[in-house]
């Protein structure tokens, strides 16, 4: 091939970019994975398992919220029959006079 047409490629009017890109950093996994992988006691051991430990986590906690959002919004619960509140088990709690007893 000639070497002045490898430089000049007005016949097609492509150009080409010769500089090329710094190396990459070395990757560092987040914060949040090299404190799974310590402080788990070894039970992760890699950054993948330490993805699906930190994922679980986050699903087990949106289950929780799910369930008290729903609890919270269901109303006030009923009390068991028979329930007295904090009256004491005495003889003259036991029947409460009534509004027609005092007529």
């Amino acid at each position: 091939m000639d070497p002045e047409k490898k430089n000049n490629d007005s016949e097609t009017g492509v150009k080409f970019k010769e500089d090329r890109l710094p190396p990459l950093a070395p990757f560092e996994p987040p914060k949040i994975i090299q404190w799974v992988i310590k402080y788990s006691g070894g039970l992760v051991k890699d950054e993948r398992q330490a993805s699906y430990a930190i994922l679980g986590l986050f699903g087990l906690s949106l289950v929780i919220a799910i369930i008290l959002f729903l609890n919270a919004f269901s109303g006030p619960s009923k009390p068991p029959a028979g329930y007295r509140g904090n009256i004491p088990d005495l003889p003259e709690y036991r029947n409460p006079p009534t509004p027609q007893d005092f007529r």
